[in-house]
């Protein structure tokens, strides 16, 4: 599933990013990379998601968030 279809206050691990290289490289300087817990704190009526990664809070836009590529933690 991706991050976009995502529920809030879950928590997900990361599987894999397909997307610009230019963007997938600042989202691993920020600590987004494979196997990297996320969890989802709120998503806007306009399709931009508020995440958690390591202590961080970020914004996403609609189109980055369904090119992340996401599973339920724990499974």
């Amino acid at each position: 599933m991706t991050l976009y279809e995502g529920n809030m206050d879950k928590c997900y691990q990361l599987t894999g990013m397909h997307m610009n290289e230019e963007i997938l490289r600042r989202l691993e300087a920020l600590g987004m990379n494979d196997g990297t817990k996320v969890t989802v704190l709120n998503r806007k009526k306009h399709g931009a998601m508020i995440i958690k990664v390591r202590g961080t809070r970020l914004a996403l836009g609609k189109k980055i968030a369904k090119q992340i590529e996401v599973q339920a933690d724990g499974e």
